[in-house]
């Protein structure tokens, strides 16, 4: 029997929102079977990192906070993917945000007030759409390819973190260790559930999916951006400025990273930390592309990463499963994704392969 790809005569819906479902059980099944041969629990592996955050009631705010900066970041990814503006550098963008927003607070540091922490707010998106205005006046001005522009300068974002946090921000009371003071009361995050760990950056992420939503969907800019990703040509006749959405695509997606920062640092960091970059910018390329773009699909791609953070912890805990599993779980997801969605556009069909000697 040989596996042929019979071209569709039009996309498949069902297919575009089925393969997401394929890639995550297919990752469960080959994460499964990998880390048997490898000589770890692999099945046990999978009941920890993908049903046991689940199942457990306790862990359900942690994967609200987990999953809240990579709906943030998500659907930030996703205005510049619909525009076809890869913007790959959101970790730094997310990093600079928290610094933005850290720097408000050290310099608001003993002072009271309700207005600090929306000021941090502020400052954490402004510092990240400031950032990614780097590649898109590279790109609008200079032509250079944004992928390698802003993947790069996330680089940079972390070496100017360590800077600050060894030199210039050092807690003077904190025995030489290299982080930032602990934030006050004014500029931490309330909790919104008592008892719990849920603050007040979950709820505003499902806020801020839903108000894109409407925008993308229901506005003269989610309309350009459609048209600017899908028919450039058509969105120059239309009269459409190429340049102004790349602009607008990149400070929104690196404004909302910014944003996913500073709930970050001010509130389960607390205050700023060398190891404030934990990858979210990357893990949320997944988030984008698992949700399709669109920001309710995000929504839920977001928790489901969250529940392979989660589950990633407890797997380690428990089983003694490697740090690294988790990334590759992540990986093999997005591989999967990509792989299967050749199905969108294509039928399998399946021939024998004396019918294939005849056709040839």
């Amino acid at each position: 029997m040989l596996i042929e790809l019979e071209k569709r005569k039009e996309p498949s819906k069902a297919m575009l929102y089925l393969t997401p479902v394929i890639a995550v059980v297919a990752t469960m099944l080959a994460g499964a079977i990998i880390f048997s041969l490898i000589g770890h629990d692999g099945f046990g592996a999978v009941r920890k990192i993908f049903l046991a955050p689940l199942l457990d009631t306790y862990k359900w705010q942690d994967l609200g906070v987990k999953a809240a900066p990579l709906i943030l970041i998500g659907v930030g990814l996703a205005i510049g993917f619909r525009a076809n503006v890869w913007n790959i550098g959101a970790e730094g963008q997310y990093i600079m945000g928290g610094l933005a927003g850290t720097g408000v607070a050290l310099a608001t540091w003993g002072m009271t007030g309700w207005w600090i922490l929306p000021l941090m707010c502020i400052a954490g998106i402004v510092g990240g759409a400031a950032y990614a205005g780097i590649p898109a006046f590279l790109k609008t001005r200079l032509n250079v390819n944004e992928i390698l522009s802003s993947l790069m300068l996330t680089y940079v974002a972390i070496q100017v973190l360590y800077y600050l946090m060894r030199g210039p921000w050092k807690d003077p009371d904190g025995f030489n260790f290299p982080q930032t003071r602990l934030f006050t009361d004014d500029q931490i995050l309330p909790t919104v559930i008592p008892s719990t760990v849920v603050h007040l950056g979950v709820p505003l992420a499902f806020v801020v999916a839903i108000a894109a939503w409407f925008v993308l969907s229901r506005s003269v800019f989610g309309f350009q951006i459609r048209v600017v990703g899908a028919a450039p040509a058509a969105a120059r006749y239309g009269g459409f400025n190429t340049n102004k959405t790349i602009w607008a695509a990149l400070l929104a997606g690196g404004g909302l990273a910014g944003f996913a920062g500073i709930l970050e640092a001010a509130g389960p960091f607390g205050q700023m930390v060398p190891q404030f970059p934990t990858g979210y910018g990357f893990t949320a390329i997944i988030v984008a592309f698992l949700g399709r773009l669109h920001p309710i699909g995000i929504v839920l791609a977001g928790i489901i990463l969250a529940v392979t953070y989660v589950g990633g912890e407890l797997a380690q805990s428990s089983i003694g499963l490697p740090a690294a599993a988790t990334g590759v779980f992540q990986a093999m997801m997005l591989f999967f994704l990509l792989a299967t969605d050749v199905l969108v556009k294509y039928r399998i069909r399946f021939a024998s392969a004396a019918k294939a000697g005849d056709a040839a």
